[in-house]
């Protein structure tokens, strides 16, 4: 069955979204930067052990020890996305490389190394304010 593609106007519809939106206002309670990981994990996709062996590199990618299906996967960071672009968090490309000793070699999330899908792993959002978050406020017509 193929499913419409999600837009801009409809993700806020999906069943996916509530567990979205708390993860990532958990996040920002106690920080400025939102990463996909941290998603992950915070919604119990991602094992926080797993998530550091693959730290480590001791997992060769990412997608291996996460729960669920890609195609779901796929659909999380493209809610994500969207989002945080709501939220006005700026993405900001990170580089991702192994931790410990040894040759700091870059990391990967997917089995098949794909560029696009690899920087939508690495794109980490990012409050661009001082102070700490605050969501935005809705925009009213009366002061427009």
């Amino acid at each position: 069955m193929m499913t419409k593609r999600m837009t801009v106007q409809d993700f806020r519809s999906d069943p996916m979204f509530p567990r979205i939106e708390r993860a990532v206002a958990a996040i920002l309670v106690d920080g400025k930067v939102v990463a996909p990981v941290d998603v992950l994990v915070r919604m119990d996709i991602l094992a926080p052990k797993d998530l550091e062996n693959w730290r480590f590199g001791r997992v060769p990618y990412l997608e291996r020890i996460v729960q669920g299906s890609l195609s779901r996967l796929s659909r999380l960071l493209r809610i994500l996305g969207f989002h945080c672009h709501d939220l006005k968090l700026v993405p900001s490309q990170t580089a991702y490389v192994k931790w410990g000793k040894g040759e700091r070699t870059p990391l990967r999330f997917t089995k098949t190394g794909e560029a696009r899908l690899e920087k939508i792993y690495a794109r980490h959002f990012v409050w661009p304010g001082k102070g700490p978050f605050h969501p935005p406020r809705e925009r009213s017509d009366a002061g427009a």
